[in-house]
C-alpha cells in the first residue's frame, strides 16, 4: 500500500512528459507557431493560391474607356421573360429591377455634347418603354421627334419591337443613325444606339432576326448584347 503514493506520482510524471512530446510535436516545435495543426486543417484545395478575381470596369466592361468617352452596356430582352437592360457609365438606365422596362421599345434619352460646353453629356433625360404590340406608335413618334440636336439615344428591343412602326418611325431611328431599322420585325432582337444630327452610320447596333430555323427560344431569337464606349463628342459631330 505504501507503494501507492509513488506509483501515483510517476505514472502522473509519464503522462505529462507524453503529453508534452505529443503538443511539440503537433505544434511543429519551438518558435514555429502552428505549421502542423495548419496542416491537419488546411485542405489542398484551400492551400492552393487563389487566382485573383479579373477587374471589371464600368458598366463590366472588361477594359477601361479612354478619357472623353461614356462607358456603356445594354442587352436586349430574352423573349418575353427577361427584360431588357441598359446601362451607362455605371449607372443602371433602364431594367427590370428599376421596373422601368416593358414590351416593345425600350429608349433612354441622354444629354449629349451641348453647343457652349461640349465636354458636359451623360446624363439621363428620360426612359420609357413603348409596347410595339397594342400600343400606340404616337406615343413613340412624340418622344423622338422633338430631340435636341447632339440627343444620345439608347434603344433596346423586349419581345416585340416593330408590329406597330410606320414609315415615319423607321425614318426617324434611320435619320438618327440606324442601318437595320429598316428590316426591323415581329419579335426581332435589336440594340441600338443613335444620336440626333449624327451623320455617319452609328457603329454601336445589333440585329438579329425572328427566324424559326435559328431561334434561340421557341419564337424568339436570342438576346443581344452589346458594350463600347461612346465618344463624347464625335456621335453627333
Amino acid at each position: 500500500m505504501r507503494l501507492a503514493g509513488p506509483l501515483r506520482i510517476v505514472a502522473l510524471v509519464v503522462i505529462v512528459g507524453l503529453t508534452w512530446i505529443i503538443v511539440s510535436i503537433l505544434l511543429g516545435g519551438p518558435g514555429s507557431g502552428f505549421p502542423r495543426i495548419q496542416q491537419l486543417f488546411t485542405s489542398p484545395e484551400n492551400s492552393a493560391t487563389v487566382e485573383p478575381r479579373a477587374r471589371k470596369y464600368k458598366c463590366g466592361l472588361p477594359q477601361p474607356c479612354p478619357e472623353e468617352h461614356l462607358a456603356f452596356r445594354m442587352v436586349s430582352g430574352a423573349a418575353n421573360v427577361i427584360g431588357p437592360k441598359i446601362c451607362l457609365e455605371d449607372k443602371m438606365l433602364m431594367s427590370s429591377v428599376k421596373d422601368n422596362v416593358g414590351r416593345g421599345l425600350n429608349i433612354a434619352l441622354v444629354n449629349g455634347p451641348l453647343p457652349l460646353d461640349p465636354g458636359v453629356s451623360g446624363e439621363l433625360i428620360e426612359a420609357r418603354a413603348f409596347d410595339m404590340w397594342a400600343g400606340d406608335v404616337n406615343d413613340l413618334l412624340k418622344f423622338i421627334r422633338p430631340l435636341h440636336e447632339g440627343t444620345l439615344v439608347f434603344v433596346a428591343s423586349y419581345d416585340d419591337p416593330a408590329t406597330k412602326m410606320n414609315e415615319e418611325t423607321r425614318k426617324l431611328f434611320s435619320d438618327l443613325g440606324s442601318k437595320n431599322v429598316k428590316d426591323l420585325a415581329f419579335r426581332d432582337s435589336w440594340v441600338f444606339v443613335g444620336a440626333k444630327g449624327v451623320q455617319n452610320k452609328s457603329p454601336f447596333e445589333q440585329h438579329v432576326k425572328n427566324s424559326k430555323h435559328t431561334n434561340k427560344y421557341e419564337g424568339w431569337p436570342e438576346a443581344l448584347e452589346m458594350e463600347g464606349c461612346i465618344p463624347r463628342r464625335t456621335m453627333a459631330s
